[in-house]
């Protein structure tokens, strides 16, 4: 059976009841291009970058032209892609040039990298990220990425910015570039409901309590730590497939994107409870005084950091669960002291947590967990 090209997969879809948008067909029609130049070897293939606000549509269209292809094509977050490149810059300590080496590596193994949430905020990120985009399109691999902001908007208040912009100069040179950002947010059509949000009740137990014992009947019950990695976490129960965790052991503490990696490799369904409200104003900017990055010592001068919440690197922990927990359709059960939409509405990263709000209300429905 042959594979159905992304813009035959769109028009199926809207065949079968999707609403039609006139910005997705867009995007289906440079994605179309694409798989043209790839299996028919029309000229150069031009990558396609897919950005605009959440619920758009922009995975879908992604995962479809994934499906797509017959040539060698890897498709991962991008949180994944960075934990592979890190640790292959790690091994490669003492190499020359070791970005060179990482390219021609992707070039050896895939033709197309498809990645997720291009969302760049970590300055080791966009460092390494300015320097290997250049090669890896040179060495012939096409990258098809979706992203909430445009090129030109990514890592827009980072500290030294300027050792990204080659990415950015990449990203437009060997990619189109398509708005996807029709009016519908479609996560939120409706479907059958299947709760995993509740507001916890002064006095009450926790609701958690019940779904848990539901999730892991029949299963041996454990209250003890759980190893990631080399690293323990606080837990208020776990069975071999469920665990169930207070909000600060998971997002108050030293964890990182790749500790939540590992966490949905181990449990296929994860519970949250006591989530505080976490929106707060941002604090007074502060500035910064003869500062180092990594071992490279930068030109000493004022820098302006951000103007964090006090909750703010709990939230970006939070914010890095769902999106795990979201792409790996994971059901994320949570226990909040506020409802949902009150979760987060002030604050530094109140951009970042539109596209977290959104994936959990798409979490409330029955279709969440359908592959």
């Amino acid at each position: 059976m042959s594979a159905v090209s992304p813009l035959d997969a769109y028009e199926r879809a809207v065949q079968r009841g999707f609403q039609p948008d006139e910005a997705q067909l867009q995007a289906a029609r440079q994605l179309q291009a694409c798989y043209l130049a790839l299996t028919e070897r029309r000229g150069r293939a031009q990558g396609v970058y897919l950005w605009g606000p959440v619920g758009r549509g922009k995975t879908w269209l992604m995962d479809r032209f994934f499906e797509s292809l017959s040539v060698p094509a890897r498709r991962q977050h991008f949180h994944h892609f960075m934990r592979w490149v890190h640790k292959r810059m790690f091994e490669l300590i003492g190499t020359p040039h070791p970005l060179t080496v990482v390219a021609k590596e992707l070039a050896r193994e895939v033709r197309v990298l498809c990645f997720d949430e291009l969302f760049v905020t970590d300055i080791g990120d966009a460092v390494i990220l300015g320097g290997l985009l250049q090669v890896m399109f040179e060495e012939g691999v096409v990258l098809v990425c979706t992203s909430n902001q445009p090129p030109d908007q990514l890592y827009s208040h980072g500290h030294n910015r300027e050792r990204f912009m080659p990415a950015i100069v990449a990203i437009q040179k060997y990619m189109n570039v398509v708005a996807v950002d029709g009016v519908e947010d479609h996560r939120l059509h409706p479907g059958q409901l299947h709760q995993r949000y509740w507001v916890a009740e002064a006095g009450r137990p926790s609701a958690l309590q019940g779904i848990f014992d539901t999730l892991s009947a029949g299963k041996p019950i454990h209250d003890s730590q759980v190893m990631l990695g080399y690293r323990s976490i606080n837990v208020v129960q776990h069975s071999d497939t469920a665990v169930w965790c207070r909000y600060r052991d998971l997002c108050e503490q030293p964890l990182a994107a790749m500790d939540f990696i590992t966490l949905c490799d181990r449990f296929s369904v994860i519970l949250i409870s006591e989530v505080p409200s976490l929106s707060a104003a941002q604090r007074e900017s502060k500035i910064a005084r003869g500062t180092e990055d990594g071992v490279e010592q930068v030109a000493a001068g004022d820098r302006e950091l951000p103007q964090l919440s006090p909750h703010d690197d709990g939230v970006r922990r939070f914010i890095a669960l769902v999106d795990e927990c979201y792409d790996r359709r994971i059901p994320l059960y949570v226990e909040a002291q506020v409802a949902m939409d009150a979760l987060y509405t002030e604050g530094y990263l109140s951009f970042a947590f539109r596209r977290t709000l959104s994936r959990l209300q798409e979490m409330q429905l029955e279709r969440f967990t359908e592959h």
